[in-house]
C-alpha cells in the first residue's frame, strides 16, 4: 500500500496553521471593513464553465485542468481559478436582481496540473474579490488599494504595484491587428502553441515564457498606444487616484495577464524575494465577462493570491507576531487539579491553555511544555493552600508567585510575556 503524498500536494501541519489563520483573518477583516461579503463556491464545476470563461487559449484550459467524467458521463473540472464560479454563483442565484453592487470575497483550495515550484502546488489556496457592477475608475483603484493594504497589514516589503490597461471591445481590435502584423512576420521561429496563440488571441503571446518570444515582446506595440477615449480617461483616473493615496506604481506596458477575459486595467504586485516566480497578487477588470456566460450587460474586477506564496513571504521576512502560544498547567498532585480545572476555563477566554498530567514527573512535564513551545508554565502546588500560583517565563527564566486572583493573574502573565 502506498500512503505517500501524490506530487504536488503537501500537509498544512499545526506549526503552519498560525500563519493561514493570520493571513485569513487579517484578509476578512480589511475586505469587511470595505464591505465585501464572503462567498463559498463549489470545488468542481461543469467544464464548460471554465472553457468559456478562463478562454481556450490559456495554459490553465489547453494543459493545467483536472478534468474528469462523472458516472452520467457530465464533464466536471475542478475550479482551477475562482471567479468563474463566483460569476456562475452570481448568475444562478439572480444576485443582479437583488444587489446593484456585488462585492464578495472568496478563500479555498484550487487545483492545476502544473510542474510543482517554491510555493506553487497542484492543490493550492487562494484568497480574492470580486466586485460586479460598477465600471467607473474609483472601484478599479479600490481594488488595487485592497490588495495593497492586505499586503501592508502583513507587514509585507520589496512590493512593487505594476500596472497596464488593454482596452475594450472597442478599441481591442485595432491592437490585436497591429500585435498580428507585428508577430507574423516572426511566425516562423514560434512554437505550435504560439502559432495557434497568433491566430486566436495574439495578446496572450506577451505573456508567453517562451525564450524566443521574450526579446521579440520588448519591440511589440503597446495596448495603451491603442486605447480608445473612454479607456484612456479610466486609465489617467485610475492613476490620479493611485497618486492621491499615495500608491507607488509602475506602468508595465506588457503586463496583459495569464486569462482572456481582462479587459481595460491590469494589475500585479510583485516582489523580488521569490525569484523569478515574482507576482504575488494579480487581478484586472472583466467587463464582457457575465455577458459571455449569457447574463446581463454588467462589468466586473477583482484579485486573487496565492496563500502558500504569501506565507512563504511570511516566513523569510518574519515580520509578524502570531498568536500567544500555550499556557501550561503542571501538577505532580491530583489535590490541585480541580483548582487547575477552574482557573484553566477562565483564562481559556484569552490564551491558549494546556494542563499537564499529574501521574507524570516533574522533568517529564517541563519538558513537554518545552516541546509545545510554550513561553508562560503556570506550578499547581501545595502553594495553593496559601492563595498563591508560581508563574514561570519558560524562556527567559523570570519567575514570581501572584495572588490567586484572576486580575492579578492575567496582569503577571502580560508582563512575563
Amino acid at each position: 500500500m502506498n500512503i505517500e503524498l501524490p506530487r504536488g500536494v503537501q500537509d498544512i501541519l499545526p506549526e503552519d496553521i498560525p500563519y493561514w489563520h493570520l493571513v485569513e483573518n487579517t484578509a476578512r477583516k480589511l475586505f469587511e471593513s470595505y464591505n465585501y461579503e464572503e462567498i463559498r463556491t463549489p470545488i468542481f464545476e461543469y467544464t464548460e464553465l471554465f472553457r468559456k470563461g478562463t478562454g481556450e487559449t490559456t495554459d490553465i484550459v489547453m494543459k493545467e485542468m483536472y478534468t474528469f467524467t462523472d458516472k452520467k458521463g457530465r464533464s466536471l473540472t475542478l475550479r482551477p481559478e475562482g471567479t468563474p464560479g463566483v460569476i456562475r454563483a452570481f448568475l444562478t442565484n439572480k444576485i443582479y436582481n437583488q444587489k446593484p453592487v456585488c462585492k464578495v470575497y472568496y478563500i479555498g483550495p484550487m487545483f492545476r496540473y502544473e510542474r510543482p515550484q517554491a510555493g506553487r502546488y497542484r492543490q493550492f489556496h487562494q484568497l480574492g474579490i470580486e466586485v460586479l457592477g460598477r465600471k467607473d475608475p474609483y472601484i478599479d483603484f479600490e481594488v488595487i488599494k485592497l490588495a495593497v493594504d492586505l499586503l501592508k497589514n502583513l507587514k509585507l516589503e520589496n512590493l512593487e504595484v505594476e500596472i497596464n490597461s488593454l482596452g475594450c471591445i472597442k478599441c481591442r481590435p485595432n491592437y490585436r491587428e497591429a500585435l498580428i502584423n507585428y508577430f507574423r512576420k516572426y511566425e516562423d521561429q514560434f512554437s505550435p502553441i504560439d502559432k495557434e496563440r497568433l491566430e486566436r488571441n495574439p495578446l496572450r503571446l506577451l505573456d508567453s515564457k517562451d525564450e524566443k518570444l521574450i526579446a521579440l515582446k520588448d519591440q511589440a506595440p503597446q495596448p495603451i498606444d491603442y486605447l480608445c477615449d473612454e479607456c484612456k480617461i479610466h486609465f489617467e483616473k485610475l492613476q490620479k487616484y493611485l497618486s492621491l493615496d499615495n500608491i507607488k506604481y509602475k506602468l508595465s506596458p506588457k503586463l496583459v495577464r495569464g486569462l482572456d477575459y481582462y479587459t481595460k486595467t491590469v494589475f500585479e504586485i510583485t516582489t523580488t524575494t521569490l525569484g523569478s516566480q515574482n507576482a504575488v497578487v494579480g487581478g484586472g477588470r472583466y467587463d464582457n465577462l457575465v455577458e459571455t456566460y449569457g447574463g446581463p450587460s454588467i462589468p466586473g474586477l477583482g484579485f486573487a493570491l496565492g496563500i502558500e506564496r504569501l506565507i512563504i513571504l511570511l516566513k523569510q521576512q518574519n515580520h509578524i507576531s502570531l498568536p500567544y502560544i500555550p499556557l501550561i498547567f503542571i501538577t505532580l498532585s491530583e489535590d490541585y487539579v480541580e483548582a487547575g480545572i477552574k482557573l484553566a476555563k477562565i483564562l481559556r477566554t484569552k490564551y491558549r491553555v494546556d494542563m499537564g498530567s499529574p501521574q507524570e514527573n516533574l522533568r517529564t512535564q517541563l519538558k513537554w511544555a518545552d516541546r509545545l513551545g510554550s513561553d508562560i508554565v503556570i506550578f499547581l502546588t501545595e502553594e495553593i493552600v496559601k492563595n498563591k500560583l508560581k508563574i514561570k517565563n519558560f524562556k527567559t527564566g523570570e519567575e514570581k508567585y501572584t495572588d490567586l486572583n484572576l486580575n492579578t493573574i492575567l496582569e503577571d502573565i502580560e508582563t512575563m510575556l
